[in-house]
């Protein structure tokens, strides 16, 4: 995602903590993001055989299925 913001001079500084702050936020949703997709992950593990069967997976799709929507795999 980019920006573009038209900066006055004396604004520079609050704009620059803008992009730091923003920076900072994105980490943190991404770092939220990884973890909800490895307890997906660990769910899916620990189904039986028959109960992923049940949903349409098998255990080599169970990584593929979780990143579905960031990766074409």
């Amino acid at each position: 995602m980019a920006t573009i913001v038209d900066v006055p001079q004396g604004n520079r500084i609050a704009a620059s903590v803008n992009r730091v702050f923003n920076g900072i936020l994105n980490f943190l949703v991404s770092i939220s993001t990884a973890q909800s997709r490895v307890r997906q992950i660990e769910f899916l593990c620990a189904l039986s055989d028959e109960e992923l069967a049940e949903r349409g997976l098998g255990r080599q799709d169970i990584v593929r299925h979780v990143y579905r929507d960031a990766y074409y795999v």
